[in-house]
């Protein structure tokens, strides 16, 4: 890890970047088709950041297992109350969280970090099976927990990163002061009837279209120079929730570089997911397992294509506790940037009430 170096108000990390080795004669070509590199995701999440007005710290951090966690800390100096930690979800990466970061920051530590198999973290090779997939996602967050010297946190997860976040919970409720799900994925049993079954957005169903079985994003690695296109016409509406910060297509370039690298942690999600909208293990069948004492608030865009009554199924599943479910009009699966200034208010509103 290199030293720091000061970036407006605040401080980044250098960092050596994990570039991924090519292997075989098809993965050595495919760097070049593909226009995509560890560094260029480097690059543009860099542009991204420096956004920020808070101090940050971003460094990889090391875990025994010699696999590494890409993590960005916001106002490293606020050591009196419990830190916010913020999961990304499928495809997602630290850079998205960058309407929120200074906001929630403002009167408590914020650590934010790229999934394993995501983003600028390792790429290692998951089980295929989906519990075991997802026990080494857990597992991953709680040696980064270890690692980071964190007690105890209030846990935010949205969507991949709310199924993961409550697996997390269930597992170590000692270290969650609060759970905070954001249009969580996975929660409802698939089911039989399809006319009860939310129509996905056009892009996932596009998506499905064309890849079958393959894995989610393959299409953007497949695409070769082409890729890029694709992440600007099937997801425009990103560049418009990200208007405020950018103009150009920062956010379309790191999406598309954080999706087409090596799909470490693409095929351990494809492991995990029934199909695109459904998980393999329902968290909402495992949910009561999470210990009565740690309360839960679900919040979800009221526009989304998310199943929103699994919030008042997790209430009738957890009577003895707290649980809250809300709704932000105006807002669809990514309520976070979709309503920044809402979704902030609420969470900081959630995050006042621990410490």
């Amino acid at each position: 890890m290199g030293w720091l170096s000061s970036t407006r108000q605040g401080l980044f990390t250098m960092a050596d970047d994990l570039e991924q080795q090519p292997q075989g004669w098809l993965s050595s070509w495919l760097p070049a088709w593909r226009p995509t590199s560890m560094s260029q995701l480097k690059n543009v999440e860099a542009r991204i950041l420096q956004c920020l007005q808070n101090k940050f710290l971003a460094r990889y951090v090391s875990l025994p297992n010699q696999n590494k966690i890409w993590t960005v800390t916001v106002s490293p100096e606020q050591k009196d109350r419990t830190p916010l930690v913020m999961v990304h979800g499928f495809g997602g990466g630290v850079g998205l969280w960058i309407l929120n970061m200074d906001s929630l920051s403002a009167r408590r530590t914020l650590h934010t970090f790229d999934l394993l198999g995501f983003g600028r973290s390792s790429r290692p090779a998951f089980p295929r099976d989906p519990e075991g997939a997802e026990d080494e996602f857990v597992t991953s967050i709680e040696t980064w927990r270890e690692t980071m010297g964190i007690p105890s946190m209030i846990l935010l997860g949205h969507s991949l990163g709310g199924f993961l976040a409550t697996s997390y919970s269930i597992k170590y409720p000692e270290r969650v002061k609060h759970l905070i799900l954001v249009d969580p994925w996975g929660f409802p049993l698939r089911p039989t009837d399809p006319s009860e079954i939310r129509a996905p957005p056009t892009w996932v169903k596009a998506v499905a279209s064309v890849l079958g079985r393959s894995n989610p994003l393959a299409v953007l690695r497949v695409a070769g120079p082409w890729g890029p296109g694709l992440v600007q016409r099937f997801r425009p509406d990103f560049k418009r929730k990200f208007a405020d910060f950018f103009e150009d297509d920062t956010i379309s370039e790191y999406i598309y570089h954080c999706n087409a690298q090596n799909p470490s942690g693409e095929t351990a999600f494809k492991a995990m997911m029934e199909s695109f909208g459904w998980a393999r293990r329902p968290m909402l069948e495992r949910i009561h397992l999470i210990r009565k004492d740690v309360p839960i608030t679900m919040i979800y865009g009221a526009n989304t294509w998310i199943d929103t009554s699994t919030g008042k199924k997790v209430k009738m599943q957890r009577p003895d506790s707290y649980v809250r479910d809300l709704e932000i009009e105006g807002a669809s699966h990514h309520v976070y940037a979709d309503q920044p200034h809402v979704f902030n208010a609420v969470v900081e509103e959630i995050c006042d009430s621990v410490d």
